[in-house]
């Protein structure tokens, strides 16, 4: 798994509705990246909308949101709208990304978040994440830089 004060890797990757882009296409902004297992499922979706709760608050201290699973860009669509989701979903069907930041293995997607800074560097890592607040929380730290 990828550390603070490791540069983040510079994949393409699939952004729902928006296509291929990179980290460095945020230029300027913070990066919370966050790994989630499966659409629609009870853990992720309270994740999903903890995040949708602070959304505003989160983009008012520079950051962006992009959550990355491996579902299909049609089941983030349907699950972007269902729960009103006004943020990034990345469909990592092959897992690159995921691997890339360590959060695939052993044929799974593990839990974790990664703020990156403006310069691409990573400056927190959550691996330990109460679904329910992670919004929150990220928040915090946010707020703490």
């Amino acid at each position: 798994m990828l550390e603070v004060g490791m540069k983040a890797p510079e994949l393409d990757f699939n952004v729902t509705g928006k296509g291929v882009v990179k980290l460095p296409d945020f230029k300027g902004k913070k990066v919370v990246l966050y790994f989630y297992p499966k659409d629609n499922t009870s853990g992720c979706t309270q994740e999903a909308c903890s995040f949708r709760d602070y959304h505003d608050e989160i983009l008012a201290r520079g950051a962006v949101i992009i959550g990355v699973s491996p579902d299909s860009d049609e089941s983030h669509q349907r699950f972007r709208e269902k729960h009103n989701l006004p943020f990034y979903l990345v469909s990592d069907t092959d897992h690159e990304l995921a691997t890339a930041f360590g959060a695939w293995s052993s044929g799974k997607m593990h839990r974790s978040t990664f703020i990156i800074d403006e310069a691409g560097e990573i400056i927190k890592v959550f691996t330990k994440v109460n679904t329910a607040q992670h919004g929150k929380e990220v928040l915090e730290f946010l707020e703490g830089l």
